[in-house]
């Protein structure tokens, strides 16, 4: 049996958006993906083993709630990040 996180998947669709809207200052792979952690880190994770469950969580992920709460937890994340890069 699998399960994942289904929420990655929906945080992933979000940060695409969150892109276009927002210019980081530092957009390399790694500052990317730190980003993606400290907000999946904050989010509730949403655990599926099926698909079936899978679309039931991409199904909430039309909600404005949620989609709100994705979008501040990536400015929160992309804000650490700038002020805390790792790499030269």
């Amino acid at each position: 049996m699998v399960v994942y996180n289904a929420m990655e998947t929906v945080v992933n669709r979000m940060f695409e958006e969150f892109q276009k809207t927002y210019e980081m200052s530092c957009d390399c792979q790694i500052c990317r993906e730190d980003v993606l952690a400290i907000a999946l880190n904050k989010l509730p994770p949403r655990y599926t083993s099926s698909d079936k469950g899978l679309l039931f969580v991409k199904g909430e992920y039309i909600s404005p709630q949620l989609q709100s709460d994705i979008m501040r937890e990536l400015l929160a994340a992309a804000t650490v990040v700038a002020q805390n890069r790792h790499h030269v």
